[in-house]
């Protein structure tokens, strides 16, 4: 397949929210396929319509376009192998397992769910596999006039593959090298359910051919499955043009045991899904990154990190970086420990990195949820300018620069009130009369004569720059506050010097 052009696929099952690992592997694949100018796929895997959910498709679709990891084909945009929906390819799995069955490397089996349970309640860790398999009601084990009978009768029953016995088979993987497996220890797996849809054993492989898929990467959960999948592009004849393989690493709770889950995060007070997704069954709300407020950039940033370097100190990528550097061979075969502090350090960081008018519509949104309509873009670009290097989130701009358009709803009193004197009430009014004299309103002027007048009145510059402060934006934050008083303008902030000395002396 060495002189194919690249091709990866991303293959989720729309059952629900995208967790951060499924995130993680569309980037690693996007990334590889255009590092050598390849193609990415998108492809949904709705064979199982039990699990199926009613939005988790365009759900899928918003999350990638949020990302920037923009598919080349898919069910939306079409592409030379449409369609990119499993449900819609339906007829052409049969075709495929019967033809397995037909050549003794896959067998009918007619057991009922009730006779599997029963067989399960008395056989200690059943498998369906070279142990049972002549146990049970299948095309093994049954006259082929009886089989005949019953597949002419329309009687229920599935495919499944017939695992070679006391056989072992390996494979080399892009990250973790030659990987081995007992065939005994795999269980005969379902391909063809008995509504006729494929499972993802079968389905996977032949749209991986069909499609012309040339590597093939994936989370470690899926390794397991390997050996069934090998023998499917060996027996369906189709070994030469069967793509590399990669298991990408887990991503860890963080404390390493184990794999992240939705309710670490719920423990743990950290989203684990790309976006917002409500359940449509249930109503319940699981939280994403991006209305948490964080930025694509960040996000793809903190996820490439788990399970990647590329050997040096960096770690503030862009996308572009990305592609440039990466390689599977800088992926790591251990699993990475999730670290929301470190997340947060990395949307911190983008926050910086990006111009004000690159971060401006995500401003104007956070605003725009707390009721703030702003109509003065110059205005709003300064006050990103001012206040980028305290926000960590994006949600944090509210806090961060509300006061540069509406005034406090309330003040930090405790800060206050404890050390108020009649004394810093005259200083107060005589500062508001001196600011509506002056002839200039700069900051660096504002603070010279602030600081000078403070000095003439007896006061530390401490006594009474606090109180201005909380004057002027309600509490103990924000930029230097001269640098605050010039942005609002001389009336306004006069107007805050006499509010705040109404609840300070109230």
């Amino acid at each position: 397949m060495a002189d194919n052009k690249v091709r990866v696929r991303f293959a989720p099952s729309p059952t629900g929210g995208l967790h951060l690992g499924g995130v993680r592997t569309v980037l690693f694949n996007y990334l590889f396929a255009k590092k050598h100018g390849g193609e990415f796929v998108l492809r949904i895997e709705d064979t199982d319509q039990t699990r199926y959910v009613e939005g988790a498709e365009q759900y899928i679709m918003d999350c990638l376009q949020w990302c920037g990891l923009t598919p080349d084909e898919s069910p939306v945009v079409g592409g030379p192998y449409a369609p990119y929906r499993q449900s819609e390819r339906k007829p052409l799995y049969r075709e495929y397992a019967e033809k397995l069955v037909a050549e003794g490397h896959a067998y009918y089996a007619f057991d009922t769910p009730e006779e599997l349970t029963k067989k399960r309640e008395d056989v200690p860790n059943f498998q369906y596999g070279h142990g049972h398999r002549y146990d049970m009601r299948n095309s093994l084990t049954l006259p082929l006039h009886e089989v005949e009978k019953l597949l002419h009768d329309g009687t229920p029953h599935v495919i499944r593959i017939k695992m070679p016995e006391d056989d072992s088979i390996s494979f080399k993987d892009m990250i973790r090298g030659y990987v081995s497996f007992e065939t005994n220890q795999v269980d005969d797996k379902v391909l063809l359910k008995a509504d006729g849809m494929p499972t993802y054993h079968l389905a996977v492989v032949v749209d991986d051919y069909l499609m012309k898929i040339t590597h093939a990467l994936r989370g470690e959960e899926w390794l397991p499955s390997a050996p069934v999948h090998l023998l499917l592009w060996e027996y369906l004849g189709w070994k030469d043009s069967m793509p590399q393989w990669a298991h990408l690493p887990l991503i860890l709770k963080p404390d390493g045991n184990g794999k992240l889950s939705k309710r670490d995060g719920a423990r743990l007070g950290f989203p684990v899904y790309a976006m917002n997704w409500t359940d449509p069954k249930s109503g319940e709300l699981t939280p994403g990154f991006r209305e948490l407020g964080f930025l694509p950039e960040a996000f793809i940033n903190l996820l490439v990190m788990l399970g990647w370097n590329d050997g040096t100190d960096q770690e503030v990528f862009s996308l572009d970086e990305l592609v440039e550097k990466f390689s599977m061979e800088r992926v790591s075969k251990g699993g990475a420990k999730f670290d929301f502090e470190k997340a947060k350090w990395f949307n911190a960081e983008w926050i910086k990195k990006l111009t004000a008018e690159q971060l401006k519509p995500y401003v104007m949104q956070v605003f725009a949820a707390k009721g703030i309509t702003i109509s003065d873009d110059a205005k709003l670009l300064k006050v990103i300018e001012l206040v980028k290097d305290r926000c960590v989130l994006l949600t944090d701009f509210y806090a961060q620069g509300a006061y540069f358009f509406e005034q406090p709803k309330e003040y930090d009193l405790n800060a206050v009130k404890p050390k108020w004197t009649e004394a810093k009430t005259d200083f107060f009014n005589e500062l508001k009369a001196k600011y509506i004299a002056s002839s200039t309103w700069q900051a660096a002027d504002l603070e010279t004569e602030f600081k000078e007048f403070t000095t003439e009145k007896g006061f530390k510059i401490g006594d009474v720059m606090l109180p201005f402060r909380i004057m002027l934006v309600g509490g103990k934050f924000g930029p230097h506050v001269f640098d605050i008083a010039e942005m609002l303008g001389r009336d306004e902030t006069v107007v805050r010097i006499e509010k705040a000395l109404d609840a300070f002396t109230a």
